[in-house]
């Protein structure tokens, strides 16, 4: 021991998570800013994958095809497009250690506290590690933490569920060595969750149930495109996965602003598409009436129409109402339908929105709220320096966001390093302008946490995103300068 204090860890960039939103950032950092650029990935969790990873609940699997939730940089290169969770962390790993961006990944930190210095334009982050405190420095920080708190789920009121004596299981902490064969399960929701699950735990439970408040829309796509098999023979790989790329997203929007635009036909074709699958015993009405249009909330999706295999195997059935109460074994609805003997609830109710992983974030001194921040480009938060936010989309794959967001940060700080700029700070010239929010869903989790999530505007550079390829060739080419405070170092903000 000299009695002196260890000096803090000091980056150019540190990652906050090492999910799919982090590795892609750390790619970009690593090609496309300048020889040099230090940087390190602080991963809470011991395992990289974010989502991937954490979620253990039976059928996890993506909702977006792979060719467009992968990364650009590095191919799917697989013939399933709606893939499993074990097939999709697989790729991750192999993304990171044919980059390196494994070397630089620290698990088992946790960042609590980021406080930015104007005197020395530099963050010093308040690190747990495995219960030990530490500090680390870096002049930017990327937050690719997501939006879900993995910590604590979407409060639900469920009358009576407390009166239960059989097991009470929420999606998000999914025992690993949970065992409902031959067991009567009621799954509580009608979101991503529950349609993952349903035909999953349907295979070998005695029955289970889909109990929704009110329904959703569910389309049915291939999980293998068969058309991309045919490009594939004749065309060189790296042309071929672009293609599949370039497809996905092209049928992907046309679809998405075909119901924003004509909702009307975007209904007809959903309910004509359900009706073909169900069976006769299960009517469309109420059950596949949605009080609201297509894409106002995100479309849940079944590939190969496996939630509808599974009602049409009798193993799984659907109810929908409003809960009365629950007994022992019941469930009871309010128009006096109940659900016997019941083993399992499932309360896939939602997830609860956290952005920036609950990070406290003090600027010289003055904590920040979030709520009362306008969003610049969608990518940093208003009046808070060299920190940007990596947030995707909710009507496209995330990934897609992700890297026009990460390519814009990039851009960005290769013109500050060129210009002798240290700091970079959003400034909204017009704090009056008006305000629409960030996610523009009305999924009842979104609704929930709009008064905890930043703000976007009706300006210039606040204005919420639009599509990726609107996006990407503004990260690429559009204006990173205007509603930007730059300093040089030094400068009291």
């Amino acid at each position: 021991m000299n009695g002196h204090a260890e000096k803090p860890a000091d980056f150019d960039v540190i990652i906050i998570g090492a999910g799919i939103s982090g590795i892609n950032a750390a790619y970009r950092v690593q090609t496309q800013c300048p020889p040099g650029t230090t940087y390190t990935i602080l991963e809470g969790r011991g395992q990289l994958g974010g989502t991937w990873d954490f979620f253990k609940y039976p059928g996890l699997r993506s909702d977006s095809d792979l060719h467009t939730f992968g990364f650009a940089w590095r191919p799917w290169g697989q013939t399933k497009a709606i893939a499993p969770a074990p097939m999709i962390l697989e790729y991750l790993n192999k993304c990171v250690a044919e980059t390196g961006i494994d070397k630089q990944i620290k698990y088992h930190h946790k960042v609590s506290k980021a406080e930015w210095n104007s005197e020395t334009c530099k963050w010093t982050l308040d690190v747990d590690k495995n219960g030990v405190q530490s500090t680390m420095t870096a002049r930017w920080i990327i937050l690719g933490t997501g939006y879900y708190n993995y910590e604590e789920p979407m409060a639900a009121v469920i009358p009576g569920l407390e009166n239960f004596k059989g097991q009470v299981v929420h999606p998000q902490f999914w025992p690993e060595d949970m065992d409902y064969a031959g067991k009567k399960m009621v799954i509580i929701g009608s979101g991503a969750t529950a349609v993952t699950m349903l035909p999953v735990v349907a295979k070998s439970a005695k029955h289970v149930t889909m109990l929704q408040r009110s329904p959703g829309y569910v389309m049915t796509l291939p999980s293998q495109d068969h058309i991309s098999k045919l490009y594939h023979w004749f065309l060189p790989s790296a042309w071929a996965f672009q293609v599949d790329r370039v497809r996905a997203m092209l049928v992907g929007y046309f679809f998405f602003y075909l119901c924003r635009s004509y909702p009307k036909i975007g209904r007809g074709i959903l309910e004509k598409l359900t009706k073909a699958q169900l069976p006769k015993d299960i009517p469309f009405d109420p059950h596949f009436v949605p009080a609201y249009n297509p894409w106002e909330q995100r479309l849940c999706v079944s590939p190969d129409g496996d939630y509808f295999k599974a009602l049409r195997s009798g193993k799984a059935s659907i109810a929908t109402g409003h809960i009365k109460t629950i007994t022992d074994r019941e469930v009871v609805l309010t128009s006096g339908e109940k659900l016997t003997d019941i083993d399992i609830i499932v309360t896939a109710t939602g997830l609860k929105l956290h952005l920036a992983g609950g990070i406290k974030f003090i600027v010289d001194g003055k904590p920040l709220n979030i709520p009362d921040k306008f969003l610049w480009k969608g990518v940093m938060l208003q009046d808070l320096p060299n920190a940007a936010f990596v947030i995707g989309y909710t009507n496209a794959s995330w990934t897609l966001g992700a890297d026009a967001t990460a390519q814009l940060l990039t851009r960005l700080m290769n013109h500050m390093r060129a210009n002798g700029h240290k700091a970079a700070i959003p400034r909204a010239e017009n704090q009056n302008m008006k305000t629409a929010p960030m996610l523009n869903l009305s999924s009842t989790y979104i609704a929930n946490a709009i008064s905890a999530m930043p703000k976007t505007g009706s300006e210039g550079q606040w204005k919420p995103r639009t599509n990726y390829f609107t996006d990407i060739s503004e990260a690429k080419k559009g204006d990173i300068t205007t509603s930007l405070e730059f300093l040089k170092g030094g400068e009291k903000l």
